[in-house]
């Protein structure tokens, strides 16, 4: 029977110290391509709603109208603001603040301090991504695209129940391919050689070779994978064709609460890349994706133990999600 490792009586625990850089960092919460009508969204247990308004600005809101509870992700987007379907409350885009209330002949009547928190917004990798709280993290902004134009492809999100740290982990993790992905990279081998890892503040590279074998996945034949995680919460491989060009898949896990993500990630193509189709890069990048579902849905805990509640053993072929945990250390050393 493995102990429990309790904090101290009033010690604050890593699990609240995660949770508390997590409300501070970027995380995806709609695919810029459902804009056309406004989308619900929970981060951290907060409810939100995410739209673009008639003019054009694409806002993240709380989703509970303060007057008497109603769902915005299911009003009226306007020119400038989002109304309650219950009563037809506006709310402005921007600011967030109360700007009509159809019951009221005098506007000048409006309650001052009614209004909904608003936060800020930004688009990019296919998504739109929002943070709770003062950001402790830049946007994310890979160097290794900088250089490349890509042409983004995001997919239909993926309900995970479990943690942001355990996903990552998931996806960077490379001894369990040869017993998960049978069908979408074929065999692979069971040793897994050195890994070369290198670490800088909240980011982590591993540089790995790909075989083309009889999976799906190398149909574009070999090519060097560039894999890179930045905590907390984005993992990514980087493939690059020597004669085809560079094509991406990334993935965001998004908390809706601690130990519950939902996954949005993207497939992306160099333009002019000579290789398999955007949609063609999805559809493949989605087997992997799926295998993965039914056995990480069944790990335990479902985040990793910050607080050493249960006792884990590693190996060499763990160096590069080891290195991520580090990364995850040094983000929760800014709270």
């Amino acid at each position: 029977m493995t102990a429990v490792i309790s904090p101290a009586p009033g010690r604050t625990t890593k699990r609240e110290v995660a949770e508390a850089a997590m409300r501070r960092s970027w995380f995806p919460v709609a695919r810029i391509a459902d804009l056309d009508s406004p989308q619900r969204a929970t981060l951290l247990g907060v409810k939100l709603v995410v739209y673009r308004n008639a003019s054009g600005h694409v806002a993240v809101q709380s989703r509970r109208c303060p007057h008497r509870g109603g769902d915005l992700s299911i009003g009226e987007v306007l020119t400038t603001s989002i109304a309650c379907p219950y009563h037809g409350w506006e709310f402005d885009s921007v600011a967030g603040n109360c700007s009509r209330v159809p019951s009221l002949e005098d506007q000048t009547r409006i309650p001052p301090k009614a209004g909904i928190a608003t936060y800020p917004a930004v688009l990019k990798y296919g998504h739109v991504w929002t943070v709770l709280e003062d950001p402790i993290t830049e946007m994310y902004d890979l160097p290794e695209w900088r250089d490349v134009e890509l042409e983004w492809l995001a997919a239909d999100p993926i309900d995970s129940p479990v943690g942001v740290g355990v996903t990552v982990e998931n996806f960077r993790d490379v001894a369990h391919f040869p017993f998960v992905h049978q069908v979408s990279m074929g065999p692979s081998p069971e040793v897994v050689e050195p890994l070369l890892v290198h670490r800088d503040g909240l980011h982590t590279w591993m540089d790995r070779p790909l075989n083309a074998g009889t999976g799906e996945w190398a149909n574009d034949g070999n090519c060097m994978m560039r894999y890179h995680c930045v905590a907390p919460g984005l993992a990514s491989i980087t493939y690059d064709y020597e004669k085809l060009g560079r094509r991406v898949v990334a993935g965001f896990p998004s908390p809706m609460s601690y130990d519950h993500v939902t996954i949005y990630w993207a497939v992306a193509n160099e333009v002019g890349y000579r290789g398999e189709s955007l949609q063609e890069c999805l559809r493949i990048e989605e087997m992997v994706y799926l295998e993965d579902a039914p056995i990480v849905e069944d790990l335990d805990p479902r985040e990793i133990p910050w607080d050493n509640e249960v006792h884990e053993f590693s190996v060499p072929s763990d160096k590069f999600t080891l290195n991520y945990r580090r990364c995850f250390h040094e983000l929760m050393d800014r709270v």
